[in-house]
């Protein structure tokens, strides 16, 4: 009677594992990581999400990310193929402007098959620690070799770090 009692739950314990593997093969990413990357030397902001592996897909995937317009105006998207070497998937957005601080932005990513369905969605916020007044309103630096920007570094030995004026108000956020 013993061994059938043991017997029984393991067979639960089984079942139960094999119904949490099939719901993460729902999932074939899962998302890793984002963060707002705020590069001061060509004075620009992106989002940057990862998604981590979690399952197979099929050959051809793509991701398309939609992210919220800190500037405000229609959403910004992109589409990504998805190697099937890839491990982790990075999307990055179009340069962004006037991120606010401590305002949550919407980001919304679909894997698709390469017949446009949608295999999965996952849709998350992202909140930035700083705003845009970090950033110049010009780039630093130009070109490949990062020459200073002459608009910048005046020949005359003047700066213009002069941060952009032109984002709408926020305070309505």
């Amino acid at each position: 009677m013993r061994a059938i009692t043991i017997g029984a739950g393991l067979l639960i314990g089984l079942v139960s594992l094999v119904g949490c593997q099939r719901e993460d093969l729902d999932e074939p990413l899962k998302l890793s990581g984002k963060v707002f990357i705020f590069n001061y030397r060509v004075a620009e902001a992106t989002y940057v999400v990862t998604l981590a592996r979690n399952g197979p897909l099929p050959e051809p995937s793509f991701a398309e990310a939609t992210f919220e317009n800190p500037a405000g105006g229609e959403a910004l998207i992109t589409r990504t193929k998805i190697f099937p070497f890839w491990q982790k998937v990075s999307l990055e957005s179009p340069p962004v402007r006037c991120v606010v601080k401590d305002h949550p932005y919407a980001i919304s990513i679909k894997v698709l098959d390469g017949k446009g369905a949608v295999l999965q969605t996952i849709d998350t916020t992202l909140t930035s620690s700083l705003d845009q007044s970090i950033l110049p309103g010009k780039p630093l630096v130009v070109g490949p070799v990062y020459t200073p920007n002459p608009d910048v570094y005046g020949a005359d030995g003047t700066v213009d770090y002069a941060q952009e004026t032109s984002c709408p108000d926020v305070a309505a956020r």
